[in-house]
């Protein structure tokens, strides 16, 4: 099954999914033997070879019209065309939504003439005499003057490129490799290091050259085999008020959408923001990203208290308003006894308020024999569990959606010896019927 390039071909669904280890369908490690979906690693999103499962078992009961409103980086929509079904994937993330359009956009560009261009912004950079340039404190930070010079260059020539689609799809090859070329280390969930090191760096211009022959190989593997006939899209728009999706038109909706964890998804790229000079630091997130997402961070919600406190009396939080408003008052105890004194009460309210708008905005644009999945992990702020399944199942009921089961798929921070807390977390499938 597995060619010397390393990537399945998707031709060969015959037995491929009877290998499909459910424990790792909710992690993107996978995704980078897959065409398509290897072109730039996104460690939020989940296995593409679990999507493609899932929609064939769906489509034999005749579901065709997929939804994603958590979309990241594209697998599902970009999963869906190797299906022969229909997808409409939401981001609000600015350059999470351009990485996913990229991984769309090939199919309505001329092979030919896109991978010429590609090449021939390399060979513009290679000829530009690039002196000192300025950039914000982090960029400089994670790389030395030579390589940063190189991928300067490669920008320049990047803007340079006349038809709009093309220089879009440029920006995200040179974006895919800025972690590859830089030195310094990357954790995970990708935040940057620049105290530590890494091993393997590579030079800019190979980086470069062997994205777009990778990209020129998957192209050529999969022109015949993503249904041109399948309507795929993603719109940069809100998943709490979906506007750009007809109403009813979803029968099926794969998601993983942001989990009650802490984890700031807008500075997750931070410094790719930072090198196309969209921002110059990580105040700039707050009005330019986060003010797009689901609040599931306590960086989100400063200077929100009055807000949310009238939240917790909201007509869409009724379901859970008793037990939400008990670990309200815990976790706003409990932070005393911590230096940070992080507003996790303030941060779980908003999540779930603003979660139960998405099922809202999902019952519009879903069909009435619609079936969802969400794949989700529970939370614990200062060891405090908060059940996460449980509570988005009843707001998906309250929103009008028929019943909901959970299906545990592993357990969630065993491994790490750093944790503040012990207590059990999981991971799994939250299956929800209209």
């Amino acid at each position: 099954m597995e060619t010397k390039d390393n990537y399945i071909e998707q031709d060969m669904f015959d037995g491929f999914f009877d290998n499909v280890d459910d424990s790792k369908s909710s992690t993107f490690q996978d995704n980078m033997k897959l065409p398509i979906h290897r072109w730039y690693r996104y460690t939020a999103g989940f296995s593409a070879s679990w999507v493609g499962k899932l929609i064939e078992e769906e489509k034999a009961n005749g579901r065709k019209n997929i939804i994603d409103p958590f979309v990241g980086s594209g697998t599902v929509v970009v999963e869906s065309g190797f299906h022969n079904v229909n997808a409409y994937g939401i981001e609000s993330h600015p350059y999470v939504y351009k990485i996913a359009q990229a991984k769309l956009q090939w199919r309505e560009l001329d092979k030919e003439k896109l991978i010429s261009e590609c090449l021939a912004v390399l060979e513009r950079a290679k000829q530009k005499q690039v002196g000192n340039v300025e950039y914000p404190p982090l960029v400089t930070k994670c790389y030395p003057i030579d390589t940063l010079q190189k991928l300067e260059s490669l920008k320049l020539a990047c803007l340079e490129i006349d038809n709009e689609k093309i220089q879009n799809f440029v920006w995200f090859i040179i974006t895919s490799i800025l972690r590859s070329v830089s030195p310094v280390g990357t954790a995970q969930w990708q935040y940057v290091l620049p105290n530590k090191t890494k091993s393997k760096v590579l030079d800019p211009y190979d980086a470069y050259l062997q994205k777009v022959r990778d990209i020129e190989h998957d192209i050529d593997s999969s022109e015949k085999k993503v249904g041109k006939e399948s309507e795929l899209a993603i719109f940069q728009e809100d998943a709490r008020n979906i506007s750009s999706i007809p109403k009813g038109w979803g029968d099926l909706v794969i998601t993983s959408p942001p989990y009650a964890n802490n984890y700031d998804y807008a500075d997750a790229l931070r410094l790719e923001m930072c090198f196309w000079n969209d921002i110059k630091g990580w105040k700039d997130l707050q009005s330019k990203v986060r003010v797009n997402l689901i609040r599931a961070c306590t960086q989100h919600v400063g200077g929100q208290k009055a807000e949310i406190r009238n939240i917790l009396d909201s007509e869409i939080l009724s379901p859970i308003a008793d037990e939400l408003k008990e670990k309200y008052e815990l976790l706003d105890k409990e932070k005393e006894n911590h230096g940070g004194k992080k507003n996790y009460h303030l941060m779980i309210t908003a999540y779930f308020y603003d979660m139960a708008n998405v099922f809202h905005s999902l019952y519009e644009v879903t069909s009435d024999k619609c079936k969802m999945c969400f794949v989700i992990g529970d939370s614990a702020p200062y060891g405090i569990y908060i059940p996460v399944d449980e509570w988005l199942g009843k707001l998906a009921v309250s929103a009008g959606f028929k019943d909901y089961t959970f299906e545990k798929l592993r357990d969630r921070n065993v491994k790490w010896k750093n944790r503040k807390h012990r207590v059990p977390l999981k991971e799994g499938r939250l299956w929800i019927n209209k």
